[in-house]
């Protein structure tokens, strides 16, 4: 799961017009790496509780930009996770 959700991740990104052709997991999100722009990571956030079916409150967007890829596809795993879990319960 955690390859799909790195690949929707960098999909996404790259079609909201930013390079990802450097990008690995030790790379931030925010402005020490890709500097995704809040209005970028919105988008995102959109994309993926669609796609994933998973919610992100306001308070996350200022964590997303902290996380390295890396984490932020180890979040969303974890999220994903838990939604399939109480899908099930």
């Amino acid at each position: 799961m955690k390859d799909e959700l790195r690949a929707f991740v960098l999909d996404a990104v790259r079609e909201m017009n930013y390079d990802v052709s450097e990008v690995t997991g030790d790379t931030d999100l925010g402005p020490a790496g890709l500097d995704l722009e809040s209005l970028a990571l919105a988008d995102l956030a959109v994309q993926l509780e669609d796609q994933y079916k998973i919610k992100f409150g306001d308070d996350d967007m200022e964590s997303l930009a902290l996380m390295t890829l890396d984490e932020f596809v180890d979040a969303l795993d974890a999220r994903v996770s838990a939604r399939a879990a109480e899908a099930t319960a």
